[in-house]
């Protein structure tokens, strides 16, 4: 299962989750596609999500049943503790101290208020755009 929920994304970013997911709400949507599929909407959505942001989800093979990522600027992001992730808020003004780019890096808590930037997502290479 994959889950997307979108918020302030452009009209043509929607449009084009429309034709591979099923819109259950305004910006929600659902569908089942493999990793491969998956990968190449969480390209196409870093390229084109401009000043929204987006969460995705999906069924996996761990404790919890299912794995996240954020793309854009979210205040909310991933963070792993004890092995598990779970979501972490930023300060309001976060944003623009860290310069968090497009695709939201995993944040690992490495001591007492020190945070470790990972790289949570690796694109391949796909030829699909909006254009």
């Amino acid at each position: 299962m994959l889950v997307i929920v979108t918020e302030a994304i452009p009209d043509r970013l929607r449009g084009y989750l429309s034709r591979w997911l099923l819109e259950v709400r305004a910006g929600v949507f659902i569908g089942t596609y493999s990793a491969r599929v998956r990968d190449m909407l969480t390209k196409t959505i870093n390229e084109n999500v401009e000043d929204g942001n987006v969460v995705i989800a999906w069924s996996a093979n761990n404790e919890s049943g299912f794995d996240f990522d954020t793309i854009g600027k979210n205040r909310r992001i991933p963070a792993l503790f004890d092995g598990l992730k779970l979501i972490s808020f930023l300060p309001e003004n976060a944003g623009e101290a860290l310069d968090i780019p497009k695709t939201q890096s995993s944040l690992t808590v490495s001591g007492k208020g020190v945070f470790e930037r990972q790289k949570s997502v690796d694109f391949p290479e796909s030829s699909n755009s909006l254009s």
